[in-house]
Formats: structure tokens, sequence, C-alpha cells
């Protein structure tokens, strides 16, 4: 059920978010088959019955086609910090929702074993133009989540950047387990513990 505090989006914008998806969801699809590199955005455009220009009003580069599934959790961690419960403090409630992600698998948390998953996996961290991209996006992230956590601009920045990189840490090490062949289930355990280690060593290198 929708949060009745979430404004539902119009006609026009549901529209929109079809259509990116379509498109991200027919590039992948072909990055996946043929490669990468071997792909081009006309052909893109094409499979999915958009000209060029079109697809080129949605996503401004050939590597955001791919990203695109990253949209949602791009500011994940700023919005975590902001809604957190009364009496939460912001590392409490990051530590929380990944937990949580590990619990129900969320491939950004890494510790998911869908085929598909696995795949686009591959086609990301196997593509040295995606990773940079990547790197852009979390670094925007950063600064959101510095933003939501407030305080004096080095201080928040500071603890940003270090939170980031303790989930994207933890994120790969899961991928890169499960990529050599073991399970989500097996991983689990593991996982879960290398980040109660992860928050606990943050909460007293921060103090947040």
């Amino acid at each position: 059920m929708a949060d009745p505090g979430t404004p539902v989006p119009g006609l026009r914008e549901r529209k929109k978010q079809r259509t990116r998806r379509l498109l991200s969801e027919t590039a992948v699809r072909l990055f996946l088959e043929r490669g990468y590199d071997a792909v081009s955005v006309a052909e893109v455009a094409a499979a999915a019955e958009v000209s060029k220009p079109t697809l080129f009003r949605y996503f401004p580069s050939k590597e955001d086609l791919v990203l695109h599934r990253f949209a949602d959790h791009q500011d994940e961690a700023a919005r975590v910090v902001t809604a957190r419960a009364e009496g939460e403090s912001p590392l409490a409630a990051l530590r929380r929702n990944f937990l949580d992600g590990l619990e129900r698998r969320d491939p950004v948390t890494g510790l998911c074993d869908d085929p598909a998953v696995i795949a686009y996996q591959r086609l990301l961290y196997g593509t040295p133009s995606l990773v940079a991209r990547l790197a852009g996006w979390q670094e925007r992230s950063e600064r959101v989540l510095a933003d939501a956590l407030g305080g004096p601009a080095v201080r928040a920045r500071l603890a940003a950047g270090q939170i980031a990189a303790v989930q994207r840490i933890l994120a790969e090490e899961n991928v890169r387990r499960i990529a050599d062949g073991e399970s989500a289930d097996a991983v689990a355990p593991d996982a879960k513990e290398a980040a109660e280690l992860a928050f606990r060593q943050l909460a007293k290198g921060i103090g947040l």
C-alpha cells in the first residue's frame, strides 16, 4: 500500500516512468546479449520503437540507460536519515536499513543470487565506462547524505564518505562471493556479521 503522504504521480508522469523503464530494460537486454560496446544508442532506440532524440530526452548518456536500475537507490541513504524515527540516530537508521536490505536480498546490498541480477552486475562492473559513471552517482549520493546529516560541512562530508564507503565495500564483498559460486543463503550469515561489525566501527569513529 502506498504511503498516504506520498504524492501519486499523474498520468503524464506515469507514462514517462513506463517509457524510461522500457528504454532501460531494452538497453540492458541488448547489452547482455551482444555486449555493451557492440550496441549503439540508435539500436536501442530502434528496438524500443522510439526515435534517438526521444531516447536522449530520457537518458542523457548511454551509461544512464544501465544505471537507471539504481535510480531508486541513488538518494536512499539521505531519505533514510531524513525519515528516521524520533530518537533514532542517523547511523542506527542506516544500519537498520542495510540489515533489512540483506534480509530482503536487495540487489543493492550485493546479497542476491538471482541469475538476472548476477548477469547485470557482470555487465556493470565489467564495463569501465559504467564503473566510472557509477562513481559519479555515488559521489552525488554522498553529497546528498551529507546535507541530510547536517552540522559542520566538513564533518558531514567526512561522515557521509565513510558511510558510503562502508556500504559499498560490504556490497562488493557479497557480490564477489556470489559471483564465485556461493549462494545468497550461504553468504548471508557472514554478510550480516560483517555489516554489524562495520556499523560498530562507524559508530566509534564518527559518533553519529
